[in-house]
């Protein structure tokens, strides 16, 4: 599985999601800085948390727009795959990649901790290898993560089978409890929750092993 991860001022959980990829896949994925206006032939493209341009105007508004954004539209257009994770998620709904918007969390507080999630649905390439209804744990930090959308786009989400994961207790006041959703064709997810910081038994579990598991075994490499 060829996989970059995209690097802007302020990212600050790509290193931790290199290690979570390389432990698993045994081949240390390609940094790309924000400013490269090429992204070479990947598997998936992986956007990791951090505060992008210091959370400036909004959080993720102008990674947004970096060059490297017009090479990340055109390989979702071709059916690439891209996880955005925490600040990703945030980059992925201010491109419109996604739809929706991250507000700020209901309480006005950080939050970091460790949730549960539930696994809403097994039928994609970055939960295959959970089971639907699953309740896993996943660490949180953030302070803009209150995913918020139209009646219209919830339906839809909801209909389409489209919402990744839910908090079983909501830290944020996210809409429906909404914590990663996909994309129309299922191969963009936007999660606030770090898969990658729950990936070892050193790190306290290996539940979001599962999903790095379940793109390595669903992405084939040309």
């Amino acid at each position: 599985m060829r996989v970059a991860i995209i690097v802007f001022p302020g990212s600050n959980c790509d290193r931790d999601m290199m290690v979570a990829v390389e432990t698993l896949t045994g081949r240390r994925p390609a940094l790309i800085w924000h400013k490269q206006a090429n992204l070479d032939p990947v598997d998936l493209a992986i956007i990791p948390g951090g505060f992008s341009f210091g959370d400036y105007l909004r959080c993720g508004a102008l990674a947004a727009h970096a060059p490297i954004m017009n090479a990340l539209h055109d390989h979702a257009a071709r059916g690439g795959a891209i996880l955005g994770v925490c600040n990703g998620f945030q980059v992925l709904t201010e491109s419109g990649l996604l739809p929706g918007a991250l507000m700020r969390n209901s309480n006005l507080k950080f939050v970091c901790k460790n949730i549960k999630l539930n696994v809403e649905t097994s039928s994609s390439n970055f939960t295959s290898c959970y089971s639907k209804n699953e309740i896993i744990d996943t660490p949180i930090a953030h302070h803009d993560g209150n995913y918020n959308a139209d009646q219209n786009t919830l339906d839809e989400l909801k209909n389409e089978d489209r919402i990744a994961f839910s908090y079983v207790n909501n830290p944020n006041g996210s809409m429906n409890n909404i914590a990663g959703i996909l994309s129309n064709n299922r191969r963009v997810l936007g999660m606030m929750p770090h898969p990658e910081r729950l990936n070892d038994p050193m790190l306290g579990g290996l539940d979001g092993n599962r999903l790095f598991q379940s793109l390595s075994e669903s992405l084939v490499t040309s």
